[in-house]
């Protein structure tokens, strides 16, 4: 490591308070921003922090050892990316926070410079290299990071979305009803599948009420998923009742030759279960 580097990274380091402090004061008024100049205090100092871990990654690829500066960024990355996916943040305002944490710091570096009579040309090139090549790394392993986690994320909501929508709801001693409202697609379906036939066998259910008068479109696809469900609860011993079934869906199933006639169906769920000998509560 040449003495010349040694010089600047040791400035910088020195410098990092007033180049966050310079970074903050350049924020603006944004509602709902982590990065809002109005934004709470504690909020403030967790980028005080984070701002401060930023520069010190950046300036650990002055020295030689390129381990030190890729594992300095991957806590960075984890640290910030894990802070600005719970807070919500666009991930636009976090590459505009980086680039101008870049500014500032280039900033220093021309001071730097420009105090030091001993800089030469070379010394400025190879800088203005290994330093925004350390700014582009940080965005890529961010971005890559980001990306996992709010897929995570989005993966775990949709989990909990496809354990909602096809709720087993116990109505009397083993009997349950599964309501199924709004489009239900391939996925969805493939996903009922897995799930009801463990949802009726935990639950000790005998007699599956499987009610499709919310259901807004069924496609052939889903129509052959509906028959394997039956098919499966019919192997684990539970009846399956089908209430609210489409003309356009019997038609669909028909045309398949996928054969509903071994399962009760009926035009309403209030109709099914009164046939079941079910009394429901009147109003």
């Amino acid at each position: 490591m040449r003495n010349i580097d040694k010089e600047l990274y040791q400035y910088i380091l020195d410098h990092s308070s007033l180049i966050t402090e310079n970074w903050l004061n350049m924020r603006e008024k944004q509602d709902g921003s982590i990065y809002s100049v109005n934004a709470a205090g504690g909020v403030e100092q967790q980028l005080r922090t984070q701002n401060t871990l930023t520069i010190t990654t950046v300036t650990s690829a002055l020295l030689d050892d390129c381990d030190i500066f890729n594992e300095s960024m991957v806590e960075w990355a984890l640290i910030v990316a894990e802070s600005r996916v719970k807070s919500d943040t666009p991930i636009y305002e976090v590459l505009e926070a980086i680039n101008k944490v870049r500014e500032i710091y280039w900033k220093t570096i021309v001071t730097f410079i420009n105090d030091m009579d001993k800089v030469t040309k070379e010394d400025i090139i190879r800088w203005n290299f290994v330093i925004h090549k350390a700014f582009d790394r940080l965005i890529g392993r961010f971005t890559e990071l980001y990306y996992e986690l709010t897929s995570m994320r989005l993966n775990a909501q949709q989990e909990l979305i496809n354990e909602l929508s096809a709720p087993v709801i116990p109505l009397v001693d083993s009997i349950a009803v599964l309501p199924l409202t709004g489009d239900i697609d391939t996925h969805r379906a493939g996903r009922m599948l897995e799930n009801v036939a463990e949802k009726c066998s935990a639950a000790e259910i005998s007699h599956l009420f499987i009610d499709l008068s919310g259901v807004t479109i069924v496609d052939t696809m889903v129509a052959q998923q509906l028959y394997q469900v039956t098919k499966t609860l019919s192997l684990l011993g539970i009846n399956s009742t089908i209430s609210g079934i489409r003309p356009e869906v019997a038609q669909t199933s028909i045309q398949l030759g996928l054969d509903f006639s071994g399962i009760s169906t009926h035009s309403t769920l209030k109709q099914a279960l009164q046939r079941a000998g079910i009394k429901l509560l009147q109003n």
